[in-house]
């Protein structure tokens, strides 16, 4: 909890500002009249929109670091601060994502507690190079080892996905909505978006169309949940649920890190299963996709927008509800 209330506000910041470049360029720039290759800088094309999305932008760069950090401190104090911070920004930079970021904080913290223990008979005259020398080289080097084989997955799961193309389409938009929350931007989220992109391109809208409900569902769930089962949130939860609403119809899933971080074993499979009720559902009603981000912004581009809303509305439900069952009240 102490990663997760330190990271909110760039989460809540950023992506606010990010939501509000998708709707500066949503009534700016008419998207069916962009070239395809042209359609992936929604958000950017305006002047305006591109400076809106730089400044979110940074503010979401923090937001893994901030994670691991802050974990980290709370496990090991100060020197834990540095090395998973070191450790949220490897993951964040490399293919790893909030799984990783997560890893990070409470192998930053335990390493730097073995680091302790370690060093704990040396002599006093050394005291002084724990912290600036011993603490933050050997504990920055050990945490940043472990992002390589996180990373490592995302080949995996594109080379399995490349597999099950041929497969049943209401199947398939399950496993690839199901898949967008699983780690809310990491790596398994970042291999059905990019198996997404990669068939708009291939001419394949309705799997673009999955993935973008499946990603949009978490936020507006969690904005649902926080309304309606007040109990199982904290008061600063409640207060920052309703900003979910503007992250999930923005198609921004990481808007909804900080309640999976503080509770992964209830929210993430709650999650999972709206997301692929609303991936299947968008593959059953035939919805097509022609734009590679942007939430409702986009929407113009949607083949099928009234089923594709039920859609979203349905697995939104579904989390929410499931949010509802599994979590347990806060005391």
């Amino acid at each position: 909890m102490n990663g997760v209330s330190h990271m909110l506000p760039f989460v809540v910041g950023g992506g606010i500002l990010i939501a509000l470049a998708f709707l500066i360029d949503g009534f700016s720039v008419d998207l069916n009249s962009l070239p395809m290759d042209q359609r992936s800088n929604f958000g950017t094309i305006t002047p305006v929109a591109a400076m809106f999305k730089s400044i979110g932008g940074a503010a979401f760069g923090f937001m893994l670091p901030i994670l691991a950090g802050f974990i980290a401190m709370s496990i090991a104090d100060r020197p834990g601060l540095a090395v998973g911070f070191v450790g949220g920004a490897i993951a964040a930079n490399g293919t790893s994502g909030f799984l990783g970021a997560l890893v990070a904080g409470f192998l930053a913290g335990y390493v730097v507690l073995l680091l302790k223990k370690i060093c704990s008979k040396m002599p006093e005259s050394l005291e002084g190079m724990k912290p600036m020398l011993i603490y933050p080289v050997l504990g920055i080097f050990i945490t940043g080892v472990i992002e390589p084989p996180i990373g490592a997955l995302n080949t995996l799961i594109n080379n399995g996905l490349n597999g099950l193309n041929g497969a049943s389409a209401i199947l398939l938009g399950a496993l690839l909505g199901g898949m967008m929350s699983v780690d809310m931007g990491g790596p398994v989220n970042k291999a059905a978006y990019v198996f997404g992109t990669a068939s708009i391109a291939a001419g394949n809208y309705n799997i673009m169309a999955a993935v973008m409900v499946g990603g949009m569902v978490p936020p507006i769930a969690i904005a649902i949940a926080t309304l309606v089962f007040k109990n199982k949130f904290t008061a600063e939860e409640r207060k920052a649920g309703p900003t979910n609403f503007v992250m999930g119809l923005s198609f921004i899933t990481e808007g909804a890190i900080p309640f999976a971080a503080s509770d992964p074993l209830h929210v993430l499979p709650s999650c999972m299963v709206g997301s692929a009720v609303a991936g299947a559902l968008s593959m059953a009603f035939n919805c097509t996709l022609m734009a590679p981000h942007g939430g409702i912004f986009v929407f113009p581009t949607v083949g099928n927008p009234f089923m594709y809303l039920v859609a979203l509305a349905i697995g939104s439900v579904v989390s929410a509800v499931l949010l509802g069952v599994l979590k347990k009240n806060v005391v």
